[in-house]
C-alpha cells in the first residue's frame, strides 16, 4: 500500500502542475526574460563596468559572455520543472532529502529577499526623484523618500497577493513596452550628448592585459551571479511550460538578447553622462534627477516603475515564496511566503548594498554567487549524473521514500555544499587565494558537484534505486 503524501511536505502551491494547466509557450518565456532583464539592476550592472574603467565593447562582451554561461545551468535545472511540473524547493528534495531541502531553499530565499529589497528601494527612490522634478516642494517633506519606498513596496505586495497568473499577464504586456521606452531614452540622451559617436568613443582605462583581467574576472563572476538565483529556481516557472522545447527556446532567445540589448542602453547612457557631466554616473535615478524636464521625468518614471515591478515580482518573489512555504506547507502558503519575503527584504537594508558600483558587483553579486554556485553544482550533478533525469515524484512528497536518506537529510549533499562554499569564499580570508573568491560561482559549482558525485557513487545503498 502506497504511503500517502505527508502534509508537512505538501500543499497546493507545491503540488505538481497537471498538463492541462501548463500553458506557457515560447513567447511567455522569452517575454519573461525580456521583462526581468529590462530593469535598473541590469542597467547598473552595465554602467558599473563603465564606471570601473571598461570601454563600451568590453562591458557588453563581459555581460554577453556571463549570460551565455549562466544560460547553461539555467536550462539544465529547468528540465525537471518542465518534465515533472514541480517547483524548485520540491526538486531539490531529490538531492538534499525531503527535510534537507530546506537548507538550499532558505539560502536561495535569503538572497532573493535581498534582491527584493534592492528593487523596492530603487523603485521608491525613482518615485521620489521624479516627484521632486515634477513637484520640487516634495524634496522638503520629512520622510518623503521613505514614504515612496514603502508605497512601492506595498504595490509589489499587492501583485504578489493576486498570484502567479498576474505575473504572466504583467510579463506579456510589459516586455515590448519596456524595450520601446529604453530605446526612446537612449535616443534622447545620446542626442543631447551629440550622437552615439562621441558617446562610444571613450577608451578603456586599463593599460595592460593583466590590469584588465584583474577587473574582468570578478566582473564576469558577477555577471553569472546576477542570474545565479533564477538559475536555481527556474523550475518555479518551467513547471508551467507546454513542452521542454517551449521553455528552452524561449529562454535561449530571451535571456542573452534582452540582457545584452538593455545593457547596451545602460552602457551608452552612462557614457553619455561622461560627455554631458564630466563623470560616469552609474545610478540612473541620480542621472535622471539631473534632467529637470517634467515630460522626460514622467516617461522615465513609468518605465522605471513598470520594469522594476515586473522584475521584482517575477525574479525575487516566486522562488522565496515557494521556499518559505516549503518550510511548513500547512501554515505557509505562497501568499504568506511572499509577505515574509517583503519583510525580510526590508530587514536586509538594501540601501547599504547600493553604496557604490564596487559594493554592488564585487561585494553583493560575487559574494552570494559563492553560496548559490555550490547548490547548482549539487542539483545538476544529482539530476543528470546520478539519476539520469529520472525522479519518483510521489516520493518527493512523503517520508520514508526514495529521498528519506538519514532522517530526511542527505548528509552527502550537505557536505558537498559546505565544501563548495568554504573553498569559494576562502579568498575573502586568505589574501593569496583571492582568485578563489573572484571565481566564486565557478569554484563553488565545480567543487560541490565533484564532491557530491564522489560521495554518492561510494554510497552502499544508492537512494535512486527503484525510481522510474
Amino acid at each position: 500500500m502506497m504511503t500517502p503524501r505527508d502534509p508537512t511536505l505538501y500543499n497546493q502551491d507545491l503540488a505538481p502542475i497537471p498538463m492541462d494547466r501548463r500553458t506557457w509557450g515560447v513567447y511567455n518565456y522569452a517575454s519573461l526574460w525580456v521583462a526581468m532583464s529590462v530593469c535598473i539592476p541590469t542597467y547598473m550592472l552595465a554602467s558599473g563596468l563603465i564606471a570601473g574603467g571598461m570601454n563600451w565593447w568590453q562591458a557588453i562582451g563581459t555581460i554577453l559572455l556571463g549570460n551565455l554561461i549562466v544560460l547553461v545551468p539555467m536550462l539544465l535545472n529547468a528540465h525537471a520543472g518542465a518534465k515533472y511540473g514541480i517547483p524548485f524547493p520540491v526538486f531539490v528534495r531529490a538531492s538534499f532529502g525531503v527535510r534537507g531541502a530546506n537548507i538550499p531553499a532558505v539560502l536561495r530565499a535569503l538572497v532573493a529577499c535581498g534582491w527584493f529589497g534592492i528593487q523596492s528601494w530603487i523603485g521608491g527612490q525613482a518615485i521620489f526623484s521624479m516627484l521632486k522634478i515634477v513637484w520640487p516642494a516634495a524634496g522638503n517633506i520629512a520622510g518623503g523618500q521613505w514614504a515612496c519606498f514603502f508605497a512601492f513596496w506595498l504595490l509589489n505586495i499587492a501583485v504578489i497577493w493576486r498570484g502567479i497568473e498576474t505575473i504572466k499577464i504583467l510579463e506579456g504586456i510589459g516586455a515590448p513596452f519596456m524595450l520601446g521606452i529604453g530605446l526612446l531614452l537612449l535616443w534622447w540622451i545620446s542626442g543631447k550628448a551629440g550622437g552615439l559617436g562621441p558617446v562610444l568613443s571613450a577608451p578603456s582605462k586599463f593599460h595592460s592585459t593583466a590590469e584588465f583581467m584583474r577587473f574582468f574576472i570578478p566582473s564576469l563572476t558577477g555577471m553569472v551571479g546576477f542570474w545565479a538565483t533564477v538559475a536555481l529556481n527556474i523550475p518555479d516557472f518551467t513547471r508551467y511550460a507546454k513542452s521542454q522545447k517551449a521553455q528552452m527556446l524561449g529562454q535561449a532567445l530571451g535571456l542573452p538578447a534582452a540582457m545584452t540589448l538593455y545593457s547596451f542602453i545602460g552602457v551608452a547612457v552612462t557614457s553619455a553622462s561622461v560627455v554631458l557631466f564630466g563623470q560616469a554616473i552609474w545610478d540612473p535615478v541620480v542621472l535622471l534627477g539631473k534632467f529637470n524636464q517634467p515630460v522626460v521625468a514622467l516617461i522615465a518614471l513609468v518605465a522605471l516603475l513598470v520594469a522594476t515591478l515586473n522584475t521584482n515580482v517575477a525574479a525575487n518573489v516566486v522562488s522565496p515564496s515557494n521556499d518559505f512555504s516549503n518550510l511548513n506547507p500547512r501554515l505557509i502558503s505562497f501568499r504568506t511566503g511572499g509577505l515574509i519575503t517583503g519583510v525580510v527584504g526590508i530587514l536586509m537594508m538594501p540601501w547599504k548594498l547600493l553604496t557604490s558600483f564596487s559594493s554592488y558587483i564585487f561585494g553583493w553579486l560575487v559574494g552570494y554567487s559563492g553560496l548559490l554556485g555550490p547548490i547548482a553544482g549539487v542539483m545538476i550533478a544529482d539530476y543528470f549524473l546520478i539519476r539520469r533525469a529520472r525522479l519518483n515524484v510521489d516520493d518527493l512528497y512523503r517520508r520514508n521514500g526514495a529521498y528519506e536518506y538519514q532522517g530526511g537529510v542527505n548528509m552527502k549533499a550537505v557536505v558537498a555544499l559546505v565544501s563548495g562554499i568554504v573553498v569559494a569564499l576562502m579568498g575573502l580570508v586568505v589574501p593569496p587565494l583571492r582568485w578563489l573568491y573572484d571565481y566564486a560561482w565557478f569554484i563553488g559549482f565545480g567543487v560541490s558537484g565533484a564532491v557530491y558525485v564522489l560521495l554518492m557513487q561510494r554510497a552502499e545503498a544508492p537512494a535512486w534505486e527503484g525510481e522510474g
